[in-house]
């Protein structure tokens, strides 16, 4: 099943991760795992086959594969960053009952969870899209083990708030959604809600509600050449 890119800013390759980092279209390790841009195969089971990759990609081509790793913490076990072992698989950190919004990191109020789970439903029922939202402060989250509880598919959004690496806002798309929704929304979202000034200043739940917001405006407008023009 082809499935997911994702948009998102990277950190540089020497663990340094400054806080003001431009948001970069990204691409996932869930099903597909191709990286576009650049264009990367990612095996999805076999260790071996991911660990020679990573040690045949151009530097730039790395950075993509490790940042998006670390960023969701759904590497598969045993690989490594710098010696260090970043895949997370916690699926005891999923809540026990079916929900939209996974917040392990503590970021949302109850009355703000409550209103974003009413939106996404409202967007899947006007869109068919499955918004889908997971709040972590890496390395505490459930990891992979989202894929699942959530039946990620080509028309799922996972958006993942971290603020570990500066930018907050991360976004993992599948391929349907990829089609109707241009690329730059992602970056441009991620850009203007994500930026460590902005949530700093407001708070984390302030960029996810407002990425939120913006992501149901965008999915209700009319597929063509201008669609998603604005962050609204």
């Amino acid at each position: 099943m082809a499935f997911m890119h994702l948009h998102h800013r990277l950190p540089s390759p020497s663990l340094s991760f400054p806080g003001a980092s431009p948001p970069v279209y990204r691409s996932s390790i869930f099903a597909s795992s191709r990286f576009s841009p650049p264009s990367v195969s990612f095996p999805s089971h076999n260790l071996t086959g991911f660990t020679n990759c990573l040690l045949h990609l151009p530097p730039k081509s790395l950075s993509f594969a490790l940042s998006w790793t670390l960023a969701l913490g759904v590497a598969l076990s045993g690989v490594g960053f710098a010696d260090a072992k970043v895949g997370v698989n916690k699926p005891e950190l999923l809540p026990k009952e079916f929900t939209s919004v996974i917040d392990v990191a503590g970021f949302l109020s109850d009355g703000q969870e409550l209103r974003l789970k009413q939106e996404i439903a409202d967007i899947e029922k006007d869109t068919g899209y499955k918004l889908r939202v997971l709040a972590q402060n890496y390395p505490v989250t459930p990891g992979l083990a989202i894929k699942d509880f959530w039946q990620v598919d080509d028309k799922t959004i996972v958006f993942v708030a971290d603020p570990t690496f500066g930018n907050i806002l991360n976004f993992n798309v599948g391929a349907s959604v990829d089609l109707d929704i241009p690329r730059s929304f992602w970056s441009r979202l991620a850009g203007k809600y994500g930026n460590i000034f902005y949530w700093k200043e407001k708070g984390e739940e302030a960029s996810i509600e407002a990425a939120v917001m913006a992501i149901s405006n965008c999915l209700r407008e009319p597929v063509g050449p201008n669609n998603c023009s604005e962050i609204k």
